[in-house]
């Protein structure tokens, strides 16, 4: 096995964080937008859109990726094994991305079946996309340091995406589309496509693979997965990036739910005021037509608005805490420092049974202080499976790091899929109905449920599942000096 692990350089780690900011303009939008879409948008109903997110995630997760892990462990081009496929998935991801999002007028089951198979398609356009990208952190350095700079990098990119789709994808679905919803998220996902692409050919031309298994090292698919078999530590993120995905799915989800129906109208258009933001755009709009421009065209409710600024404070902290992240891996290892962090951001979202619709103040701090201990957490979840993926080479001898990190891809579909699903589930379970303006005391409790007490569940569980994990700050260090060694002796 041949490495280098040189301190990588400041336009790589932005080149290679520019594919995240890509696949998560998209990835933010299932996470946050899709069931609202389905039933809001596309008029598909709330069950029938449970079904199609959680057909479409189990294929991508049990099908699309352990068989993208083992094409891509395979792969042998003049790139490398996981690079060419940024470039050969750029523009089918673009074009996908826009006909999910597109609503064709075809009856009501020709637009089930229509958004079944987009969406399946996106997700095994998705995965042959996202897995070599997300194996390639594990081959562009054997430091694990450099691999946890890397990962905070990548995680800025992330959070960037998704204050542009909490943030400003609802204003952009209104002003593109001119108040239809439809034409809206048409033209948004057109602009998110172009976007993407280009940016998944910046991060292939920007990036190189250093840890290249030695020529002689032929495993067969029998060996690749006993040696997954018994691997405890990826056994362990599996199922933790399963929890994980599961409640950002969930509350993700419901978050536009809570703001229209929950929290009170009245209430939040008083926070607007109370803090400036009304003020703002007045003063923003005035000094645009005094210079002959035209007026920004931000939405006029005040859940909307109000649901944006909440989104965007957390997002803030959410950076804020990704810069403590590597430090603080650095000095306690990641293990430990993710468990801390995942413990207290879930206490933070079980405040959340407790506000009254009149609590939006409350609301927006805890979500804040929730977004900067969670952030810590989001570049260690990536930078642990690579360290699983060193932890297979130190044990067996051998190398397989896509199908590895396809535990993280399988982890992060079946999560979305489940808390995706139980979005619409909950919402059809607590009788939702998208036609009334006011929903039923019944199905406003489900909300206020679901981004509360439901969605810590699985973050509790991670945090229990963690004290069995074996990597600890002494092991990481045992395991990067042992490989360096027997890499320096070939």
């Amino acid at each position: 096995m041949n490495s280098n692990p040189e301190k990588l350089s400041v336009v790589e780690k932005i080149g290679y964080s520019l594919g995240d900011l890509a696949a998560n303009l998209i990835f933010q939008t299932f996470v946050s937008f899709l069931a609202f879409f389905y039933t809001d948008v596309y008029r598909i109903p709330a069950n029938t859109a449970s079904t199609v997110i959680a057909v479409g995630g189990l294929l991508g997760a049990f099908v699309f990726t352990p068989i993208m892990g083992l094409v891509a462990d395979r792969t042998r081009t003049r790139w490398g094994k996981f690079r060419p496929w940024l470039l050969w998935t750029a523009i089918p991801f673009g074009v996908l991305s826009l006909l999910a999002f597109t609503t064709p007028q075809l009856g009501a089951h020709g637009k089930v079946v229509y958004a079944l198979s987009t969406y399946t398609l996106l997700m095994a356009v998705y995965i042959a996309n996202n897995l070599p990208y997300s194996a390639l952190s594990g081959v562009i350095t054997g430091s694990m340091a450099e691999r946890n700079s890397m990962s905070s990098y990548r995680f800025v990119a992330v959070m960037i995406a998704q204050f542009v789709i909490q943030v400003l994808l609802l204003p952009l679905v209104l002003i593109l589309g001119g108040g239809d919803k439809a034409r809206g998220f048409e033209h948004t996902m057109l602009l998110f496509a172009i976007a993407g692409s280009v940016f998944f050919l910046v991060s292939f031309f920007t990036t190189r693979e250093r840890v290249v298994p030695e020529a002689e090292q032929n495993t067969s698919v029998r060996q690749d997965l006993a040696d997954l078999a018994k691997n405890r530590p990826w056994l362990l993120m599996l199922t933790l990036t399963v929890l994980v995905f599961i409640n950002l799915a969930l509350k993700g989800g419901m978050y536009v739910y809570y703001f229209k129906y929950y929290l009170d109208e009245a209430s939040l258009a008083s926070f607007l005021q109370h803090i400036g933001f009304n003020a703002f755009i007045a003063g923003l709009n005035h000094a645009l037509t005094g210079i002959g421009l035209t007026e920004f065209q931000w939405p006029k409710d005040s859940p909307t608005s109000a649901y944006s600024l909440f989104s965007a404070g957390g997002i803030v902290c959410m950076i804020i805490g990704i810069g403590f992240s590597k430090r603080l891996a650095d000095r306690f290892g990641k293990r430990d420092v993710f468990a801390a962090a995942l413990f207290l951001s879930t206490l933070l979202l079980l405040a959340f049974r407790f506000y009254s619709p009149q609590s939006v103040g409350l609301v927006v701090l805890s979500y804040m202080l929730h977004g900067f201990f969670y952030g810590i957490t989001t570049p260690l979840l990536w930078a642990m499976v690579a360290d699983v993926a060193d932890w297979s080479e130190w044990k067996n001898g051998r190398r397989a790091t896509a199908i590895v990190f396809s535990a993280i891809l399988i982890g992060l579909k079946l999560g979305l899929s489940i808390g995706g699903a139980l979005v619409a589930a909950i919402l059809a379970h607590y009788g939702y109905n998208p036609d009334l303006a006011v929903q039923s005391a019944q199905a406003v409790h489900g909300i206020q449920l679901s981004i509360s007490v439901y969605c810590s569940v699985p973050f509790l569980l991670g945090v229990g599942l963690l004290f069995f994990h074996q990597i600890d700050k002494k092991t990481e260090t045992l395991i990067e000096h042992e490989l360096a060694a027997r890499r320096a002796a070939k």
